[in-house]
């Protein structure tokens, strides 16, 4: 440790060094003879084995690639090298899966392109020429491909790119065509949604926003020499800066980054914006903050031996139908600083402190309709969300636990177990089963206020088979619900309002203003009748052991050993308090708690509640007072005199 150089985490570039190569050696015995293909334990993602063991063998050579960027260790070069040959080699029993046989390589040969880029001076360079031949061929079939509209566009436009830089197959039609596409994407504030739901629903935030939206255009670039022009250059630097602005406050001093999103297991490739800042000088980091972050994240994550898939060690219920025990690897990413020689500031300046170690931090991210809220005294980051669902708006959908919740955090996750009770404002029908909020109607965030509607809806039956993308079953509906959060420090003030029903069936009803040819087809089944009771339910607090819990009048309580505190407690019409427990659902522990509030009768509708929503480290905070004017208008007023004025019916103007 070098605590004169790194005082927050005492972690140089050396440290790094040594973990990007254990990484490596740790997979090397589940190598094939001629380690083209990584066969890691665990289950067999969606794409079969075979393509499950390419994704080994590519996700960790982009780790070895960035490895090699600064120069040649010997035998790590030559390791990956005999992989390459064999992987391309139509007669060998290690031959990987074409692009044109299986979809899933079109997304490791991208990995593959940018290794192969940044270590062609010691790997590419030095292999044969039947190898490299060989190598074009199998690249070389992405171009003419179709790819699905996400991110995935990147993959054959970075493949493409290396294919171009050593005289291969490339389509400048197709990449100017992928740019345009992925162009539309771009909302501002350096966030783009990853590709549209249904017709065009721009809500599919996380943090493929940075390990993917911000992080390949750049590499893009850097591969593609003098055909990226300078507007092209300029155009990502400056989208990136204001990306890492907003996004450099979604890590927690401990390492933790923001919870929230699909493809989790991939841990610490939330670094890999941060890590492009640094190298295309395009961050507003200082570099002795990129690493003091950066480092905080590895050292959180990293452990001896295989990441399995999982959050924190192995934990099956995180994965999606694509993911295959080799997915993890796509933390490589997070070593991209590697390519930075070690004489690079970010490597010799001394750490510099995050924002939140000097001071309580908050910030509205209007794009993904986000408040983020991090407190110095526990180190804790919260996100409280009314404009991500990753839904499209014509159609009714179950909630999923790492897109619809109400909040997100550093210190606590979702419940993975198909449940919806926590982070949630629903409605229970007469059967206690709590109605889906996706999708959700965005009313905007500002300042420490954010809002969203949404129609209120339950699955009819048996849920499809999980496939993805996820399909659907039919829905009965019931009732507008439109949500208000205020944040401050520790405490969210969840404000809720439920809209009395039309007077025609609630069946009959579409979602929004969606014309008559338009209602969703998977709206039908029974009348959505009541009565609903209100049901508000705070963060699921996990732990290796049970969580304290403690239930006293209007307040729930969930208390972790070393202090963090889940709380809920009602402040207005939710005078019922619980805390219901689960074991097995949380990615953050084996055991979970989460606090709920609850009205104590149905619904009234037109009627405001207010419960107070605490994760908290600290000492007990003390809530503000909640009023309600004649015109609906509601107060919150803050034990220091601050005010903060909500009307649940109009959105917050920008």
């Amino acid at each position: 440790m070098d605590r004169l150089l790194s005082p927050y985490t005492g972690w140089t570039r050396e440290h790094w060094e040594s973990v990007v190569d254990q990484t490596l050696a740790a997979v090397r015995p589940y190598a094939s003879p001629r380690h083209a293909l990584i066969d890691l334990p665990g289950p067999a993602s969606s794409s079969g084995r075979r393509s499950d063991g390419l994704e080994g063998f590519a996700r960790t050579f982009l780790a070895a690639g960035f490895r090699l960027a600064q120069g040649n260790d010997g035998g790590l070069a030559q390791w990956y090298a005999e992989g390459l040959a064999a992987g391309v080699d139509p007669d060998s029993p290690e031959r990987w899966p074409r692009v044109t046989e299986v979809n899933q390589a079109k997304v490791e040969a991208a990995s593959i392109a940018l290794a192969l880029h940044e270590s062609r001076h010691v790997l590419w360079d030095a292999l044969d020429d039947r190898v490299r031949d060989r190598l074009v061929g199998w690249l070389g079939e992405v171009v003419g491909q179709p790819y699905p509209a996400c991110n995935w566009l990147w993959f054959q436009n970075l493949v493409q790119a290396f294919l171009r830089s050593v005289g291969g197959p490339w389509s400048a039609e197709e990449i100017d065509r992928n740019i345009a596409v992925m162009e539309d994407w771009y909302l501002g504030d350096g966030w783009y949604t990853d590709g549209y739901e249904g017709r065009d629903t721009a809500r599919n935030f996380d943090w493929y926003a940075g390990w993917a939206m911000n992080f390949y255009p750049l590499w893009y670039c850097r591969m593609s020499g003098g055909h990226a022009d300078d507007a092209l250059w300029a155009r990502y630097r400056d989208r990136l800066r204001h990306y890492l602005s907003g996004a450099q406050h979604l890590y927690a001093p401990n390492g933790a980054p923001l919870h929230q999103g699909r493809s989790l297991t991939y841990r610490y490739a939330a670094l890999a914006p941060v890590w492009a800042g640094a190298v295309f000088d395009a961050t507003p980091l200082p570099p002795g903050r990129t690493r003091r972050l950066a480092s905080g994240v590895l050292r959180h994550f990293h452990t001896d031996g295989l990441q399995p898939i999982g959050w924190y060690g192995a934990f099956p219920a995180i994965r999606q139908p694509y993911t295959g025990p080799g997915s993890p690897y796509w933390s490589s990413k997070g070593f991209a600083g590697l390519v930075l020689p070690a004489d690079h500031p970010v490597w010799t300046d001394p750490e510099h402190p995050l924002e939140i170690e000097e001071h309580d931090v908050s910030v509205a991210l209007p794009v993904p309709g986000w408040l983020v809220s991090g407190t110095r005294a526990d180190g804790v980051v919260r996100v409280v969300n009314h404009g991500t669902d990753h839904a499209a708006d014509e159609t009714l959908a179950t909630d999923e636990s790492d897109y619809s919740r109400y909040a997100y955090a550093s210190h606590a996750g979702p419940e993975y177990d198909g449940s919806l009770l926590d982070n949630q404002v629903t409605l229970l029908d007469r059967y206690g089963n709590p109605a889906h909020r996706r999708p959700l109607r965005p009313m905007g965030v500002r300042g420490r206020v954010g809002m969203s509607r949404h129609r209120t809806h339950w699955p009819i039956g048996a849920a499809p088979e999980r496939t993805w993308p996820p399909r659907q079953p039919a829905f009965r509906t019931g009732p507008w619900l439109r949500t208000a959060s205020v944040l401050r420090g520790a405490v969210e003030i969840r404000l809720a309002i439920v809209d009395a029903p039309a007077s025609v069936p609630p069946d009959d009803v579409p979602p929004d203003d969606v014309p008559p040819d338009d209602v969703p087809p998977n709206r039908s089944g029974p009348d959505g009748s009541g009565p609903w009771r209100l049901w508000i339910g705070g963060h699921a607090l996990a732990d290796a052991e049970p969580p304290t819990v403690e239930v006293r009048d209007a307040t729930a309580t969930a208390r972790r050993p070393d202090g963090l505190t889940a709380m809920m407690v009602g402040l207005r019409g939710l005078p019922l308090a619980s805390v219901v427990e689960r074991t097995g659902a949380n990615a953050f522990g084996a055991y979970s708690a989460v606090p709920v509030v609850q009205s104590d009768g149905p619904v009234r509708f037109a009627e405001v509640y207010a419960a107070a929503v605490l994760l908290t480290g600290a000492a007990a905070t003390e809530l503000p007072e909640v009023t309600v004017r004649s015109d609906g208008t509601v107060g919150v007023r803050w034990p220091d005199g601050e005010l903060d004025e909500v009307t649940l019916g109009d959105a917050v103007s920008p």
